[in-house]
């Protein structure tokens, strides 16, 4: 049987990560700490090491935007950095509103909402992607990077950490919309920085690997996945996700009860039936 600890560990892990983030923000913003300055865009590790977001640094190019070298060198970190580890782990370790929406899908099953006879999702998942191809046109004909203002990522993020603008609106309107709407909506089905991640991360080191062999088909890892449509090989193969979408948010492994899932290295191995 396993423990409380082993039950929630990826979880309570993922939540340090993600509120440690926005008080050192917080911290720079409020007290002048040089750890981490800057917002989730742009920003510096010590004053030093640059870290920019390549989806918004892609806005500013199609915008028509000169880009200086530590910008692009910010980039080059995050991406080598989210292909080793998995692309969309920013969305499940990083992201504040990931807090939201996780918050609105436990109430959803708490409130017996996700089994009213009759609910669908309305939307496909690939909303994103159209939405993320969207931005980039616009942002084109605008000359501006579109979805950086009106992302409410960073609405979310100043917010918290500036006290600025529409974050506390912005929270609550995806929280109602994923409560009531849609199951994991935002994230899920619009996000196009989720895409732009769900892109980067086909190419990720670090996955979650089926062990058939142990798996009992209880199918509860499906039940708790955000994006459960990545566990298409439970109870058939042993298989890496290699889904760009999984988010690496560890909730299916620590609902296994089988031991079947646990995080592993992506290699070329026999076992990597697909041949990616």
């Amino acid at each position: 049987m396993k423990t409380l600890w082993n039950n929630y560990r990826y979880l309570i892990l993922r939540r340090i990560s993600q509120i440690s983030i926005l008080v050192l923000y917080f911290g720079a913003n409020a007290w002048g700490w040089k750890i981490l300055q800057g917002n989730l865009s742009s920003s510096k590790i010590l004053g030093l090491i640059p870290m920019s977001d390549p989806y918004a640094v892609l806005q500013m190019l199609f915008a028509g935007a000169v880009l200086a070298g530590d910008l692009l060198l910010g980039v080059a970190i995050i991406v080598v950095f989210y292909m080793l580890i998995g692309g969309r782990a920013f969305c499940s370790w990083v992201c504040p509103i990931n807090m939201i929406t996780d918050l609105a899908n436990y109430l959803r099953e708490k409130t017996g909402i996700n089994k009213v006879k009759g609910i669908k999702q309305p939307a496909s998942r690939n909303l994103r992607y159209w939405v993320l191809g969207l931005s980039l046109i616009i942002s084109t004909l605008m000359g501006v990077a579109a979805f950086e203002f009106i992302s409410p990522i960073s609405m979310v993020h100043r917010g918290i950490v500036f006290g600025l603008g529409f974050g506390w609106a912005a929270m609550l309107v995806i929280f109602l919309f994923d409560l009531f709407v849609l199951k994991n909506g935002w994230c899920g089905h619009i996000c196009p920085l989720g895409g732009f991640y769900s892109i980067i991360g086909r190419f990720s080191l670090i996955r979650v690997h089926h062990d058939a062999e142990k798996c009992t088909g209880c199918m509860d890892c499906k039940v708790v996945c955000p994006e459960n449509q990545v566990l298409s090989m439970i109870n058939k193969e042993s298989l890496p996700v290699l889904s760009g979408e999984c988010t690496n948010c560890a909730r299916c492994i620590e609902v296994c009860n089988d031991d079947a899932l646990g995080f592993s290295i992506k290699n070329l191995s026999k076992n990597n039936k697909t041949g990616e």
